[in-house]
């Protein structure tokens, strides 16, 4: 196994074979993974927000599903993947806190996970596998030689998608 690269909160990384990739504490947030099986390179962001529209100033791209995929992307491309040949793979986006109704607070990792699935959808690049929803967190680890995605949730057994 070769290194592992950590990705923090808002923020996005890529690396290739036979290195790692890494997010902790994914709650509402969502863990993209974007991944070329031929180069074997990948990239993951770990996005908070859905939408960087409602917000003025955004001088965080990672923060939000549709400028932090697009970013992503870019990055990706940049160490070698080719897009045509992308796949992507999501977890996160729980429901971490009981809110009464549907109050946008409570509901936040529902809209994470619908937003990246749309702009992963206008970019063109197929959403292979999502591990996404219920109440608990995830860490998340995109395995570069392999493409596997795997994801740990305390109290649960591993799963890869």
């Amino acid at each position: 196994m070769g290194n592992i690269v950590k990705v923090g909160m808002a923020d996005l990384n890529v690396c290739a074979a036979p290195d790692v990739i890494t997010t902790l504490g994914l709650g509402s947030c969502i863990g993209i993974a974007l991944y070329d099986p031929v180069t074997k390179i990948g990239g993951l962001a770990h996005i908070m927000l859905p939408d960087s529209n409602l917000m003025k100033n955004n001088t965080n791209v990672a923060k939000f599903a549709d400028t932090g995929i697009e970013e992503l992307l870019v990055r990706v491309e940049k160490a070698g993947a080719v897009k045509r040949r992308l796949v992507a793979k999501i977890a996160g986006g729980a429901k971490m806190f009981e809110v009464s109704g549907t109050s946008e607070v409570g509901n936040i990792g529902n809209r994470n996970a619908e937003a990246s699935r749309a702009k992963l959808k206008s970019l063109g690049i197929p959403l292979i596998a999502e591990d996404t929803g219920l109440n608990y967190g995830r860490t998340v680890e995109l395995h570069c030689d392999t493409g596997d995605f795997l994801i740990k949730s305390v109290g649960k057994p591993q799963k890869i998608i």
